[in-house]
């Protein structure tokens, strides 16, 4: 009696599942409206027999490509929520690095690490320092700034753009990121291989260079790549 009784339902469900297919409804779904955890075999092998119109086909094509779609949106929204939880675990165990730097001797060593991969290291009477990235352009001068008593007056700057872009608006905006003043910029450098040629990346801001006037320093970020 039991298994009769288990066999009726699964006739009763076997139906459901057809009456729901013949309309269009993609396996996916049809789980979704009964309610119940079926294998896709199961499916597959209980609608075997139907012939479905090319406009129920179609349909379900459809259906099945919207989702896609959404479980692609839903997978995106959950990997961004898993990096955004993994980047503050990482930022949560490296923040005591914020008090180390304020230490002027270790400010020195990133300094210098700094300066070795981005500077020039053939102009012994100056630092020359230059970068796409605001964010180590921004770097380089804090730490320049506070390992240093630095004269301001003592900074040039030089813009290396692209022919297509706003000289004048490029450099406001390095003027800002880096707190010298118009005044100490060189004439504008355009690569001339770049003429003619349009811009793909909107915000790319140039390269900006960094002239700082001091024999000093240099030689003393050259003594500590020694040193270290």
């Amino acid at each position: 009696m039991v298994q009769l009784k288990y066999k009726m339902r699964d006739n009763e469900l076997k139906k459901e599942v057809i009456a729901l297919r013949k309309k269009g409804r993609t396996y996916g779904e049809i789980k979704k409206i009964l309610g119940r955890i079926m294998p896709k075999s199961t499916l597959s092998y209980w609608c075997r027999n139907i012939l479905l119109s090319k406009s129920q086909q179609s349909k379900i094509q459809k259906n099945i490509l919207k989702n896609i779609k959404k479980g692609r949106r839903i997978a995106l929204l959950v990997n961004q929520q898993k990096r955004e939880e993994y980047l503050q675990l990482v930022k949560n165990r490296i923040k005591h690095l914020n008090v180390i730097i304020k230490n002027p001797d270790v400010a020195k060593i990133a300094l210098t690490m700094l300066y070795i991969g981005e500077g020039t290291k053939s102009h012994k009477g100056s630092l020359i320092f230059g970068n796409s990235d605001p964010k180590t352009i921004n770097l380089f001068l804090r730490l320049l700034r506070f390992c240093y008593h630095i004269d301001e007056n003592k900074f040039r700057c030089t813009l290396q753009c692209r022919a297509d872009q706003n000289i004048k608006a490029l450099e406001k905006f390095w003027s800002q990121t880096t707190g010298v003043p118009l005044r100490q910029f060189y004439k504008a450098r355009i690569d001339p291989r770049t003429i003619g040629i349009p811009s793909k990346k909107p915000d790319y801001k140039g390269v900006c260079r960094i002239d700082y006037f001091s024999a000093d320093i240099f030689n003393e970020i050259m003594k500590i790549t020694e040193i270290i």
